[in-house]
């Protein structure tokens, strides 16, 4: 039986050039993370102060569709210290088509922060579902 013996391969030298010892260390890859990183949470923030905290926050408490015809819908807006704002109020029907439409504009009393709202939004055909499409500082 013979014996087949393996050994490293012998390159002509200067042929192929000179061979690496070792591992490369990924530094530029690394750098280049953390600095994308970086921006992107100093993007997130600038943005988040921009645009993220509303003081016109809609919350949908319920609706409730009285006829065919009309849809009532109760939500909470905050708002500033004794604010208003101009709420856009949707009715949809089962299948999710929008059947009504309504633009209003609340009044918070005296110096709350919060206001309780039941408006009705007249429909098209009958409801299912209302919403508060968003709310914005009344002009």
């Amino acid at each position: 039986m013979s014996e087949t013996r393996t050994t490293d391969p012998v390159f002509p030298p200067g042929r192929y050039g000179k061979r690496r010892s070792g591992r490369r260390r990924p530094v530029l890859p690394i750098v280049a993370l953390v600095l994308v990183v970086g921006a992107s949470l100093l993007l997130s923030v600038r943005l988040f102060q921009q645009f993220g905290q509303t003081d016109y926050d809609p919350q949908i408490v319920g609706w409730d569709e009285p006829s065919a015809t009309v849809m009532t819908i109760q939500f909470k807006v905050r708002v500033p210290a004794g604010g208003a704002a101009e709420c856009i109020l949707r009715a949809r029907d089962y299948d999710g088509f929008e059947v009504g439409r309504r633009t209003v504009v609340v009044r918070a009393a005296g110096d709350a922060k919060t206001i309780d709202a039941n408006e009705t939004v007249p429909t098209t055909a009958r409801a299912s579902v209302g919403d508060v499409v968003r709310c914005q500082a009344a002009a």
